[in-house]
């Protein structure tokens, strides 16, 4: 087992354990995207899917605590990694071209990963780790969404998590040695893609609710 301590100590190794918990993140957002889009079939379908999840019990948990240990391995690791980078070239570029594959997503990785962060904790506290025995999830995500201020910083929020996965999908597949041509250009289109998935996805939601309900 020490040459598998090794390379996961290694910058490779933190690279890589980058990418499968950074894919693995983007798996349970288009999951929880599926989840969230059942709305659009009203307050008894979006309350059925809360329920089923509830329904899990023990799973739910486990899974909860999978996404937790996969969240910190990513932020630890994402840490280091730019904390390294950091000392290996103490003065910041002088230009922030695109040319390189430098673009806005790249260039605030480590910023919008904090951000999201932060989001993530808010998220849990508000909606997750609270008593639902008095009121069900769309009244309160209806209730969260018919305020101004929420919807517009959640609204917001998904265009930092839209920039963090477009560039996040990008580097995943290059770190896993998908970087020949011949692919490239896919693997680009797709980053893309998931970024405005993400961004209008998620979005779209508290204005749904704002007009619909």
């Amino acid at each position: 087992m020490n040459w598998f301590s090794a390379a996961l100590g290694s910058s490779v190794g933190k690279k890589l354990m980058m990418a499968l918990t950074g894919l693995a993140f983007i798996g349970f957002l288009a999951a929880h995207l599926a989840g969230n889009l059942t709305i659009y079939g009203g307050k008894a379908a979006f309350n059925g899917y809360a329920e089923k999840l509830q329904s899990l019990g023990p799973l739910l948990h486990l899974f909860r605590a999978g996404l937790i240990t996969f969240a910190l391995v990513h932020i630890l690791t994402g840490l280091y990694l730019f904390l390294l980078n950091r000392k290996a070239r103490p003065v910041g570029y002088r230009m922030h071209a695109s040319a390189g594959g430098r673009t806005l997503s790249s260039r605030t990785m480590p910023y919008t990963g904090i951000v999201i962060l932060a989001f993530v904790i808010f998220h849990l506290f508000h909606f997750t780790f609270v008593d639902k025995t008095s009121t069900t999830v769309f009244d309160m995500v209806a209730a969260a969404f018919n305020q101004p201020f929420y919807m517009l910083l959640y609204a917001i929020l998904m265009i930092v998590v839209a920039l963090h996965v477009r560039h996040g999908f990008w580097s995943a597949f290059q770190t896993l040695g998908v970087n020949h041509p011949k692919y490239m250009l896919t693997v680009t289109t797709v980053s893309f893609a998931a970024g405005v998935i993400v961004a209008l996805g998620f979005g779209l939601l508290p204005l749904v609710i704002a007009l619909w309900y």
